[in-house]
């Protein structure tokens, strides 16, 4: 089952990014509800399965050539320690999260969801840098790809859940309270992934 966590908890460090999507996801629990939120989140893990299919395929293909795993090794390390440390910042200076705006409407919010995904900055960065060097690490077997693709869609569809009809119901967590909460268990999941890349790549490289 390692490899199933393995990818449920690397989904949770892409989805705690205060980024689009969670704001988006913000504006709509409060305006709309818990289940519109659900599906504009549940929208943005079909993009994130997107980008997740074409870096395994990337990898898959790039992971026999030793230059190419050095550099994964490398950057993928170097960058996740850089995202912990911007997580860090977050806790202790958290920035209040921009709700201003027309939510999504009713109508097309898988769609909507599936879009921000695609088009976030930092969702971009995060899979051609730490997604595609965690890849490299888990997705050698097709055995335990499987494993960890499904943790991955797990681990968006809970945060979706979790997220959508938890800020619904506790709108007094909203703010920098949040901001701070997200911030630190990002910074320690980034901060394990880092460390897990790291040791696996000191092993084999």
């Amino acid at each position: 089952m390692k490899p199933f966590w393995s990818g449920f908890l690397l989904s949770l460090s892409l989805c705690l990014d205060l980024g689009l999507v969670n704001v988006a996801t913000l504006r709509t629990a409060l305006q709309r509800g818990g289940t519109a939120a659900f599906l504009l989140g549940l929208g943005s893990c079909i993009g994130d399965m997107i980008y997740f299919s074409l870096a395994i395929f990337g990898a898959a293909a790039l992971a026999a050539w030793a230059p190419f795993r050095w550099t994964l090794w490398i950057l993928g390390s170097a960058t996740m320690l850089f995202l912990a440390w911007r997580m860090a910042k977050e806790v202790l200076h958290p920035k209040e999260p921009d709700l201003g705006g027309p939510p999504p409407g009713k109508r097309g919010l898988l769609l909507t969801g599936m879009g921000l995904a695609l088009a976030s900055p930092s969702a971009i960065l995060w899979f051609a840098a730490v997604g595609g060097s965690v890849i490299a690490s888990f997705g050698r077997e097709r055995n335990t790809l499987a494993s960890f693709a499904a943790g991955f869609a797990a681990g968006g569809l809970a945060w979706a859940a979790a997220f959508g009809y938890g800020v619904a119901t506790l709108r007094t967590l909203l703010g920098k309270t949040l901001v701070r909460g997200l911030s630190l268990v990002s910074a320690l999941l980034f901060l394990y992934f880092a460390a897990v890349v790291f040791t696996r790549g000191l092993r084999d490289l």
